[in-house]
């Protein structure tokens, strides 16, 4: 049984999949990588799966340059012959299954994990490439072997409406999972500040400009509070936070910018809050570790964030975009440390309940099932 993850990043892939490419291994599976090429591709290899370096660049828009990209996927699949593509995000799943339907693979499992800036810009680049790009859609997602898994029911009403699939081919599995032994609660007592962390890509969509803006709302008490930032730029985005901005805030003291975090679970022990303030995700890993660990967390009330908390039993649900209620909400938990051991507790059952990755591996292994590429006797059937 051969599999291909093809996703937009090593990163990605490394981070967020690893953890269901070791599972299905153990299932007697060969699972390969396919990505751009970048710093974590020699770590997939370390962990024992081959690994496709891509010429890919995810901003070009250059035809000639696509349409080379697409067949040289293609003739990676017909020299893979694998029995499914996994791609993960959009435009992995567009060239993964439009270079998998040419190359006549039978299986193909696209999971989209967030609607991108595409879909979430109101600019004039986005809004010009939103037709094509749900065009595109439709015929990556059409074909009987199709499979489509989606993370939040909102994502799954926005594909039906547009009619980008059908209703029968679309599963619902929120979110890539936790290991729920590893970001495990910790006793907190608080030293000093009370420290709040958002860490996610460092696109606008994330919500950076509001954070960087509560922060600013409440520097009368910044005597008792630290606002970190954690994460990287992501210069294949059109959306990513310049430079300049991090090092403004940086020098202003506003915020304390980490960069990348190599060990979250370890920084996420020193903090006392979560904060996201998303316009739109699918299910964002960063909040599931950190109501795993038993923080609370502050996020909009918006696709895939609200999936994850419950206002008021396991964090604050804010609307996008609304700076002032973000930094009230910080400032309430600030002043009541038994809401935020209250939202910590609720949040960790949540999770432990829904959001094991132990959870998400079965179901994902009887989406495989259903394309009659994984046997039934598998663990967890």
């Amino acid at each position: 049984m051969k599999i291909i993850f093809f996703a937009n990043t090593d990163w990605y892939l490394y981070n967020f999949r690893l953890a269901l490419a070791r599972s299905l291994r153990e299932q007697g599976a060969e699972v390969i990588m396919m990505s751009p090429p970048g710093e974590y591709g020699s770590r997939i290899e370390a962990e024992g799966f081959r690994w496709i370096p891509l010429p890919m660049e995810r901003r070009s828009l250059n035809p000639f340059r696509e349409i080379q990209l697409l067949r040289y996927i293609c003739s990676i699949y017909k020299k893979e012959q694998p029995d499914a593509v996994h791609n993960f995000t959009i435009k992995s799943v567009i060239y993964g299954a439009l270079a998998a339907q040419a190359a006549g693979v039978k299986n193909r499992i696209h999971a989209v994990t967030g609607l991108g800036h595409v879909f979430i810009s109101q600019s004039m680049r986005a809004r010009i490439l939103r037709p094509l790009v749900k065009g595109l859609l439709r015929q990556a997602l059409r074909g009987k072997g199709s499979h489509l898994i989606l993370q939040n029911p909102d994502d799954r009403s926005l594909f039906l409406k547009h009619k980008l699939t059908e209703a029968k081919r679309i599963h619902l599995i929120r979110g890539s999972g936790v290991d729920i032994e590893h970001f495990a609660p910790v006793q907190r007592e608080r030293k000093g500040k009370f420290r709040v962390l958002l860490a996610a890509r460092l696109l606008w969509e994330k919500g950076i400009r509001e954070y960087a803006e509560a922060a600013e709302l409440l520097t009368h008490r910044s005597d008792e509070l630290e606002f970190l930032l954690a994460g990287v730029a992501d210069p294949g985005n059109p959306s990513a936070v310049p430079k300049q901005d991090m090092m403004r805030w940086q020098k202003s003291g506003l915020l304390t910018v980490l960069g990348h975090v190599e060990n979250m679970q370890q920084l996420m022990t020193e903090v006392d809050l979560m904060v996201l303030p998303s316009w739109r995700e699918g299910t964002p890993r960063g909040l599931l570790e950190a109501a795993s660990m038993a923080l609370p967390i502050i996020t909009t009330d918006a696709p895939g964030c609200r999936e994850i908390v419950e206002n008021e039993r396991n964090g604050f649900l804010v609307p996008v975009g609304d700076t002032v209620a973000l930094a009230e909400k910080i400032e309430y938990l600030l002043d009541h440390p038994e809401t935020c051991l209250r939202f910590g507790t609720a949040g960790r059952k949540k999770v432990c309940k829904e959001f094991d990755q132990e959870i998400v591996f079965r179901q994902t292994w009887e989406v495989y099932r259903s394309l009659g590429i994984l046997n039934k006797s598998i663990r967890g059937g």
